[in-house]
């Protein structure tokens, strides 16, 4: 059995000069408490007691007490929705269970009738919803529970309310309607005096008789008493609860910072730690949409990447949010503090700008929130909080909530700023780490084996003035060429700090490719007269549009690609230049062999200084590693690019470089 109708509905419909009102669960417990102590400590035999508790776990809070007020009566009835082991039983006094989809299950009922006094407490619970984060909150919170209801001495209303509760009591419970009859005739439930004009506020009179044979005291004075008291705990319970909302906009306050200090602790990437920003800030606001942006105060616009977005708003996502033109980004930045537009609609500075009127319109936003993040004055980004419906004002203490967290994004980004400086920092010492060990290997391999050569070249020549003029032929031409390896090695060393300093004075020309590239190849051959060279193959027109670069250096760059292809190119293989427009007032120029490839796991770092593929001490072709890192800086140089591709090894490989046209 269920009934859906609230009893103080239909209380109120049966005596409609009856007011409800607002009463605190601890106003509630202290009334129920004042009522229960009535029977037990007043003089009547039998009286009628029915209480409802909502749920099982409220009544056995009050167990105890109903086993004694059933002692002095017969007619006890406990009302409440099941949980555990409560159910339907005659023991110590009447049980009834009632389905948790009842009505009764969301109100809160007492009636005492006795032959001397009467009083009941009929109230329905009011759903209003507080922010609640852990369980001494909610403990907290629970005696601040709101119920709307009656609670008067007037006997006809007592009658009423008992004369319904009895009726539902036979509904649920059927075999009881004897004993409910009963109870009727004897507190004659069937025949309620006649309405009074104020039943809440007077109560009723019983004759002198009645008064002198009780030992309850006066009913006015005892109305008074207790309507003060309850005045005094609804005071008291006004007061609690507005510490307690203090409270919780606290604890939520401490929530969110502490989420986002924690959120920096455990992640220093900027987008993570504004992601769980922007969707908390969102969430506990109720903001229709929230955004956080990086952006600097010199900034034009910014590109949204990071939304908190509310069921019915639209996305601002990747779109471009221009700054400069927006009059309230400027004052929030120019003064380094907030700017809150509760009503666009009303606000003159909207009204009066075309374009932050038509923003507005677009994007429906009825009140606007921009609080800048910052660091030691520094503007880092912006914290903007949009409503899209409503211009429900947000309370002090909840933009308050605003400006601390951004005051922590502000520390969080300078932080994650840090540790990428920091990372970036310890690479290149690492960086600097593995050229110090490379020139180590350099000097010990490139410039201690020459000079050893030329050592021994030179000591043989003089200490055997008849040396066979053959054999010193040899010894010349080999200290000469070891010699000639050296210089090569040195230079190049010089090549490159000056390019990384930036100390190269650029002598920029219209130069004709195809001449370059002849120039290059003549070179390369000049230099190996002593082995065979593959076949090399130059493609390059002559009606390609004129270059803008440095000829020394841009022959340079074509000779050690060259040469470099031509040192891991058997023979038999070939080498191919080409050239062609890239379509970006470029020249694409590629040189490519047939010879050893590349790895795919060593195309990143072949242009870095010293590498080699087989290490600096296990080299077959000889050579610095320092010749790609040299074409690098050049190409760099003049704006172009330069990189590589291979298919793997012994698949040959492709140097792909571009000039800028004229």
């Amino acid at each position: 059995m269920i009934v859906p109708i609230s009893l103080l509905a239909e209380l109120l419909q049966a005596l409609p000069q009856l007011r409800a009102q607002i009463y605190f669960k601890s106003s509630m417990t202290a009334l129920s408490h004042a009522m229960e102590d009535l029977v037990l400590a007043g003089s009547d035999d039998e009286p009628l007691v029915i209480a409802s508790f909502q749920r099982e776990r409220f009544y056995r809070q009050e167990a105890h007490r109903y086993r004694r007020i059933a002692s002095r009566s017969s007619q006890v009835y406990v009302l409440a929705a099941p949980e555990t082991d409560f159910k339907n039983a005659s023991e110590c006094h009447e049980t009834v269970a009632f389905a948790p989809e009842d009505g009764l299950s969301k109100e809160w009922h007492l009636v005492v009738l006795g032959e001397h006094y009467s009083t009941c407490l009929i109230c329905q619970e009011k759903i209003v919803p507080i922010d609640n984060q852990d369980d001494r909150g909610q403990l907290l919170m629970d005696q601040a529970r709101r119920f709307e209801g009656i609670w008067t001495f007037d006997r006809e209303v007592s009658s009423k309310a008992a004369a319904l509760l009895l009726d539902r009591i036979v509904k649920y419970r059927p075999e009881l309607a004897e004993k409910i009859d009963r109870a009727r005739t004897t507190y004659k439930l069937k025949t309620p005096k006649k309405t009074r004009k104020s039943a809440t506020s007077k109560a009723a009179k019983p004759d002198i008789s009645t008064r002198k044979n009780s030992k309850i005291p006066n009913p006015k004075l005892s109305d008074a008493f207790t309507e003060r008291l309850v005045t005094y705990l609804q005071a008291g319970q006004h007061k609690l609860l507005k510490a307690y909302s203090a409270i919780a906009a606290q604890e939520r306050k401490e929530r969110l910072v502490n989420l986002i200090t924690t959120a920096m602790r455990q992640s220093l990437n900027p987008q993570e730690i504004v992601e769980v920003a922007v969707q908390e800030l969102g969430t506990a606001l109720s903001a229709s949409r929230c955004l956080i942006y990086r952006c600097k105060a010199t900034d034009v616009a910014v590109k949204i990447d990071r939304e908190f977005l509310a069921p019915g708003a639209s996305s601002m996502l990747d779109q471009t949010w221009l700054l400069q033109e927006n009059q309230i980004w400027s004052d929030a930045v120019a003064r380094q503090e907030r700017v809150y537009i509760q009503d666009t609609a009303q606000h003159p500075l909207i009204v009066n700008t075309q374009f932050l009127e038509k923003t507005v319109k677009n994007w429906q936003i009825v009140s606007w929130l921009m609080v800048p993040v910052l660091y030691q004055g520094r503007v880092l980004g912006m914290v903007e909080m949009h409503q899209c419906r409503s211009t429900l004002a947000w309370e002090e203490d909840e933009i308050a909530l605003v400006e601390a967290i951004a005051t922590q994004l502000g520390a969080a980004l300078i932080q994650a700023e840090t540790y990428a400086h920091l990372e970036e920092l310890n690479q290149q010492l690492e960086a600097l780490d593995r050229t110090r060990s490379n020139l180590i290997a350099i000097t010990g391999h490139e410039l201690r084996t020459p000079l050893s050569t030329i050592q021994v070249c030179l000591e043989s020549l003089n200490s055997e003035p008849d040396m066979p003029a053959q054999l010193r032929q040899i010894m010349l031409e080999t200290a000469l060429g070891d010699a000639d390896r050296m210089r090569k090695l040195v230079q190049d060393f010089l090549t490159l700090s000056h390019l990384e300093s930036g100390r190269v004075q650029w002598n920029v020309e219209s130069l004709t490719l195809q001449e370059c590239v002849d120039l290059a190849l003549s070179s390369v051959r000049s230099r190996t007269v002593d082995r065979q060279l593959p076949e090399i193959i130059a493609e390059v027109s002559a009606e390609l549009p004129l270059v803008q670069a440095d000829g020394e250096w841009l022959v340079e760059v074509l000779s050690k690609l060259l040469d470099n292809a031509c040192k891991f190119t058997t023979p038999q293989g070939s080498v191919t230049i080409r050239a062609k427009c890239n379509g970006s007032r470029m020249v694409e120029v590629l040189v490519a062999d047939t010879g050893r490839g590349i790895e795919a796991n060593s195309l990143k770092v072949v242009f870095d200084r010293f590498y080699q593929e087989e290490g600096a001490l296990r080299r077959s072709a000889g050579g610095t590693g320092l010749g790609l890192a040299i074409c690098k800086q050049i190409v760099a140089g003049w704006g172009g690019k330069i990189w590589v591709d291979s298919a793997g090894k012994d698949r040959g490989s492709e140097f792909h470089f571009t000039i800028p046209t004229v």
